[in-house]
């Protein structure tokens, strides 16, 4: 198959092809559920942290008797039914962190490839040169390419000044083709990439496939 070009101008500036033949895969959503839900739990610190009612500072002393008050029994003012008091299996510090195999993990990623192709949300660009890093010279080359909100530009590699350029701007992020996944390619609306980024996606796909 082939892919149209832009250029700079949002014009058609040639044509490239692709090996569909890599992404001749059987779609399996449980597989794309698992390799997504592992990328999302990966993703968390899980550095959270409540203090039990023996770790709350104070309330070492009966806040009043037993009996003959009026008021409810109460042993200390760090209770969980207190303000300020203790928390009831509040979250702890944890590894969320699950493992996908390789061979899956891959299967994944040359599907959610072939949706993105399928759905038309694949756009090959020709690379954005800047003079200066000024975000409005970047932005106006988007606009011409009529990217969407949560779009993605895959680079072979990222110039520094480009990078400088476009951090400013919320609807595109900018990524290599190494750093490219299974998530990236569900969630972004549309995906623009390189025709040298393009050559390296493939020569990716391949490399898993003999692995």
């Amino acid at each position: 198959m082939e892919f149209t070009i832009l250029n700079n101008k949002g014009k058609e500036a040639g044509k490239v092809e692709f090996n569909e033949a890599l992404l001749q895969n059987k779609a399996s959503k449980a597989v794309l559920h698992d390799v997504v839900v592992a990328h999302l739990a990966n993703q968390r610190q899980g550095t959270h942290f409540t203090k039990t009612r023996a770790e709350v500072s104070g309330g070492g002393i009966k806040p009043w008797r037993q009996k003959h008050t009026g008021r409810a029994r109460s042993g200390s003012i760090r209770s969980p039914l207190w303000r300020h008091g203790g928390i009831i299996f509040g979250p702890r510090p944890r590894d969320y962190r699950q493992d996908v195999p390789k061979k899956k993990k891959h299967l994944a990623f040359r599907m959610a490839l072939q949706g993105l192709i399928q759905s038309e949300r694949l756009q090959v660009v020709e690379p954005v040169t800047v003079s200066e890093p000024k975000t409005k010279l970047v932005s106006g080359i988007y606009k011409k390419w009529n990217a969407p909100t949560d779009s993605l530009f895959v680079l072979d590699k990222i110039d520094p000044l480009f990078a400088r350029a476009a951090k400013n701007i919320a609807g595109v992020q900018v990524t290599t083709v190494d750093s490219l996944n299974t998530y990236d390619c569900m969630a972004a609306r549309k995906i623009f990439i390189t025709p040298t980024a393009l050559e390296q996606l493939t020569a990716r796909i391949g490399k898993g496939l003999e692995e």
